[in-house]
């Protein structure tokens, strides 16, 4: 089948602003966008800018927008897109070249939320690992799953409106130790998304949710986190 695929294109040393190139290639519907795309950087253009890693979808780095929803590459098939394609940057974060953009602020906000297992007491007396049952590790399984590909913070209209928004990928990843059993900082992560910044401007659009690629309910994640911020409880 012939693919037409329309791709931004932008190039800070030349454009001033970006544009679209379209490329028609011979490909399949088991095809993945992230084959069509490598295709053409190896046969057509070798400037054409993405970035991959695994290509299996566990990296999450070639995070892209294809025909306007947030999608892995490597996980998207021509058959699922059909044969005109578009595929853009996503959105919220300042484009570096084609469809690459800065992740720098989306991982300030992740570092924020001290996504790292915090836990000061003395070890047990016998020496082995701090123990949980199976419905402690159950609480928050979940979300272990991010694989911080920020599909679902740059899916997220409360984003765009303000950069200064942790985001949906943030609070995710406070999720998963704020409600870890071995964790002593969950009272210390839920007072950050107590800023300005943090949890108030979730406004429950349920975006970041059909993002995600890893199916994680993001929106219920987050309003676990907001119950636990208003009872106190964990």
């Amino acid at each position: 089948m012939e693919i037409t695929i329309k791709i931004f294109r932008y190039n800070p040393e030349k454009d001033k602003r970006g544009n679209y190139v379209t490329y028609k290639v011979e490909g399949t519907e088991n095809d993945r966008v992230l084959d069509v795309l490598e295709y053409i950087k190896g046969n057509f253009d070798g400037t054409l800018s993405f970035r991959r890693s695994c290509a299996h979808g566990v990296c999450g780095s070639d995070a892209m927008r294809i025909n306007g929803r947030n999608m892995l590459a490597c996980k998207t098939l021509v058959r699922d897109t059909g044969e005109n394609i578009t595929v853009e940057p996503i959105l919220g974060l300042k484009i570096v070249k084609d469809l690459i953009v800065d992740m720098e602020p989306f991982f300030d906000n992740f570092k924020k939320m001290k996504p790292f297992f915090i836990n000061d007491s003395p070890l047990p007396e016998n020496g082995r690992e701090r123990l949980q049952t199976i419905e402690d590790r159950a609480r928050f399984d979940e979300t272990t799953k991010c694989i911080l590909c920020a599909c679902c913070t740059t899916s997220c209209p409360s984003y765009w409106a303000n950069g200064d928004y942790y985001g949906p990928a943030a609070i995710v990843n406070a999720h998963r130790f704020i409600f870890d059993s071995r964790d002593e900082a969950a009272a210390e992560r839920l007072q950050i998304l107590a800023e300005t910044d943090g949890i108030a401007r979730c406004h429950t659009a349920y975006s970041c949710t059909e993002a995600c690629p890893r199916e994680i309910k993001v929106t219920k994640a987050i309003g676990e986190v907001k119950m636990a911020m208003m009872t106190g409880k964990i």
